[in-house]
């Protein structure tokens, strides 16, 4: 279910942005660069944050320096689409530290995988001892990450 998109006037995307980039953003810097005094930036910021347009703050993280040296994108077909196996799957992917992000989609391929691992062994047994061996996965196909051209970006606002 979607929730209902909230109005946002060009101050409050103009925030959005500035947030996405630095998180650790003051009031009294934010409204500087939105030209609005301190507490009316930490009020827009404040309702943004109520109204659920910002879900909170994260440090990102540099995957090289914490050894993780592979990133992956796996789709996996499902051998059944019944509620047992997808709960079943989605479990499976919960527990798995690696796999950080999931997406289901359209097409051949049910589930779209971003991994990260230490190195290639690891994706391997990722694959051929977790993902393969469960019995609601049919097909797995791993596509190694050589490059990443564009880092994650902000969402547009």
């Amino acid at each position: 279910m979607h929730e209902t998109r909230i109005p946002l006037d060009e101050t409050d995307s103009r925030l959005l942005d500035a947030v996405q980039k630095d998180a650790h953003l003051t009031a009294q810097e934010l409204g500087a660069r939105l030209n609005l005094s301190a507490s009316q930036a930490g009020r827009r910021r404040q309702r943004l944050e109520e109204r659920g347009a910002i879900r909170g703050y994260v440090a990102r993280l540099d995957p090289l320096r914490l050894g993780l040296d592979v990133q992956a994108f796996v789709q996996v077909q499902m051998a059944s689409q019944t509620p047992e196996a997808v709960a079943a799957f989605k479990h499976l992917v919960e527990a798995q530290p690696a796999v950080i992000s999931v997406w289901t989609l359209t097409g051949e391929a049910d589930y779209l995988l971003r991994v990260y691992c230490e190195d290639l062994p690891a994706l391997n047994r990722l694959v051929h001892e977790v993902l393969l061996p469960h019995p609601s996965v049919a097909r797995v196909h791993s596509q190694i990450v050589m490059d990443q051209l564009k880092p994650d970006a902000p969402l547009p606002t």
